[in-house]
């Protein structure tokens, strides 16, 4: 009898561990709900828009070098030193700011409304202004982003601020560029705020949802959006900033509980064993 109940014990032990194993995967895993070869529409992105305040690059190029040239900014060089007294040659690409109106003071053409579009947009409706006014023959146009950054804060590796070459970027690509969260990082409470069209809208999403795909405004970033994924129980429950201190008392004192509680039920079974 002594030996069942002590077995009883063991196989309850196993099992509150193995419940435990079970809910700490639920917790971290990401995209649980898919099934293997699950095959998901494509939601296709155009790619930020252009906003106020933004700064984007246009160049203009064509078969006659000399005419073209006055549609370009020119490239800013210039030279910085450094505390060992070396000094530097860099060459800086300028750009256009975009007014509060959503305009870009263009050469020659003036005030060109350019606000809600994407790249491609602007880069089709300078060439359309270039052509339709006759000011230059078959133009190429590229324009590029020059400030789009987001930042990510929170349970994650490496956070900070990141600047992006192009103009697509989704949130785990983002959560990637960060060294993922860390295992303290709450996945079902990842917080995107963003600053668009005069508001400050807040998205809350669940890595665990395969419905992350789903919500575009929330999974493909804009310029200077901010992440944060907030931490779990166990990382809250630390009652100091630096990582490398002791964890709150109620920590030490509920470990102190299990080991006196563990303790007592050995005894008890080695007692009863005498």
């Amino acid at each position: 009898m002594k030996k069942f109940c002590l077995l009883v014990c063991v196989a309850a032990a196993v099992l509150a561990m193995a419940s435990c194993s079970s809910q700490t995967y639920k917790n971290i895993n990401y995209l649980q709900d898919i099934q293997r070869d699950t095959v998901m529409a494509l939601n296709t992105s155009e790619g930020i828009k252009v906003q106020p305040k933004d700064m984007i690059s246009i160049v203009v190029s064509g078969r006659n070098p000399e005419l073209a040239a006055q549609f370009n900014l020119v490239n800013v060089s210039y030279q910085a030193g450094s505390e060992t007294g070396m000094i530097g040659s860099y060459n800086r690409l300028m750009g256009y700011s975009v007014n509060t109106d959503g305009t870009i003071d263009f050469p020659v053409l003036g005030k060109v409304p350019v606000a809600g579009l994407n790249r491609w947009e602007v880069a089709a409706k300078i060439k359309n202004e270039l052509e339709s006014r006759g000011l230059l023959k078959d133009p190429v146009v590229i324009v590029e982003f020059l400030n789009f950054k987001i930042s990510v804060l929170g349970e994650v590796n490496r956070p900070g601020t990141y600047t992006i070459s192009g103009d697509r970027l989704n949130l785990m690509e983002a959560l990637s560029l960060a060294g993922d969260l860390t295992i303290f990082g709450k996945r079902d409470c990842v917080r995107i705020a963003r600053e668009q069209d005069g508001q400050r809208k807040v998205f809350v999403v669940d890595l665990r949802d395969s419905q992350l795909y789903e919500n575009e405004d929330a999974f493909y970033l804009q310029q200077n959006d901010v992440i944060y994924v907030e931490p779990n129980k166990v990382r809250a429950s630390q009652s100091t900033i630096n990582e490398n201190n002791f964890r709150s008392v109620s920590f030490w004192v509920s470990i102190g509980s299990t080991l006196i509680t563990t303790a007592n039920l050995i005894a008890t079974i080695i007692s009863r064993n005498k």
